[in-house]
């Protein structure tokens, strides 16, 4: 057995940790991504800004 390994039992592969990093990023991106859609989903207006709106005349 290595004596390496017995010594810092907790060591991470320097590929592992940052393929862990990197997929702790993207589900922090994806929770992120999903706060987001459900708000414009509650509120859809809310994400429009009120100077691109066009106001309907109507004609009686």
């Amino acid at each position: 057995m290595d004596s390496f390994s017995q010594l810092n039992p907790a060591f991470v592969d320097v590929d592992q940790g940052l393929t862990l990093a990197c997929i702790a990023f993207l589900c922090l991106l994806l929770v992120a991504m999903i706060i987001r859609c459900a708000k414009v989903i509650m509120d859809p207006y809310s994400a429009i800004p009120t100077s691109t709106w066009e106001e309907q005349h109507l004609d009686d």
